[in-house]
C-alpha cells in the first residue's frame, strides 16, 4: 500500500513521491517459528513411525519362524521317531503309522468311526505329513503363506473335530478333561496362519518380497 504527494518544481514539472507504509507489510510475512516447529517435530515423528513399523514386521517374522518350526519339527519327530512324541523305531522311515495312533484313539464327537476307518491309511499318512513339511517349510521360507494358511486351517479344523472340545464327557461317559468348549491350540494355530498370511509376514527375515516379484506369482496372487 503506497500513497502519493505532488511536488512541484519551479519550472512547473510535477513529480510524485511515493511513501510506503511499513506497517502494511506485516501480513505478508511467512510464519518462520511454526515452519521450524513443525520442522523440528518432523524428525521424531517420522522416526517413531518407522520403528513401530519395524516392530510390528519383526514380532509377525518371529511368530511366522516359531509356527514353523513347531510344523517341521513334528513332521521330523514322526518321521525319524527322534524319541519325543514318536518313540525311537516307529517313525515313518520304520513303517510306522503317524495317523494311526492319534485318529484310532478319538473317543468322542459326530465323526468318531469316520476317524477310526481313516486311521493308518496310507493316503491319510501321506497327506498329513504332506502337509506338516509343506506348511513348515512354506512358514519358514516366508513363500505361499496364503496357501499354507489354507491348508493349516483344514488340517486344525480336522485335528479339532477329533478332539471335540465342546464335549464334557467321552463316548464311554468318562469325563473328557476339555479346558475350553471353543478355543483350544488348534482354533489359535489357525488364527496365527491366516493372520501371518494377510499382513505378509514373509517379507521379513524371509523370502516373501522376492517370491512375490516372480512373474508367475504376480499374474497368481494366491499363489503368495
Amino acid at each position: 500500500m503506497v500513497s502519493g504527494t505532488d511536488l512541484t518544481l519551479p519550472e512547473g514539472i510535477t513529480i510524485m513521491a511515493v511513501h510506503e507504509h511499513p506497517h502494511r507489510h506485516h501480513g505478508f510475512h511467512l510464519p518462520f517459528r511454526g515452519v521450524h516447529r513443525t520442522a523440528s517435530t518432523a524428525g521424531p515423528a517420522v522416526s517413531a513411525s518407522t520403528d513401530t513399523h519395524s516392530l510390528r514386521a519383526y514380532s509377525f517374522a518371529s511368530l511366522r519362524l516359531l509356527t514353523g518350526f513347531a510344523f517341521l519339527w513334528a513332521f521330523l519327530d514322526k518321521t525319524f521317531g527322534l524319541g519325543y512324541a514318536t518313540p525311537s523305531g516307529k517313525g515313518w522311515i520304520d513303517g510306522g503309522s503317524p495317523t494311526k495312533g492319534f485318529l484310532s484313539g478319538v473317543a468322542v464327537g459326530p465323526v468318531e468311526s469316520t476317524f477310526h476307518d481313516w486311521a493308518g491309511a496310507d493316503w491319510a499318512d501321506a497327506l498329513f505329513m504332506a502337509g506338516l513339511l509343506g506348511i513348515g517349510l512354506a512358514l519358514v521360507s516366508g513363500i505361499t503363506l496364503r496357501l499354507a494358511a489354507v491348508a493349516g486351517t483344514a488340517m486344525m479344523a480336522l485335528m479339532w473335530i477329533a478332539e471335540w472340545p465342546p464335549a464334557q464327557h467321552l463316548s464311554d461317559g468318562s469325563p473328557s478333561m476339555s479346558t475350553n468348549p471353543f478355543v483350544d491350540y488348534h482354533v489359535i494355530y489357525a488364527a496365527a496362519l491366516i493372520v501371518l498370511a494377510a499382513v505378509s509376514a514373509g517379507d521379513t527375515l524371509g523370502l516373501g518380497r522376492i517370491w512375490a516379484q516372480l512373474p508367475f506369482v504376480r499374474r497368481h496372487g494366491w499363489l503368495r
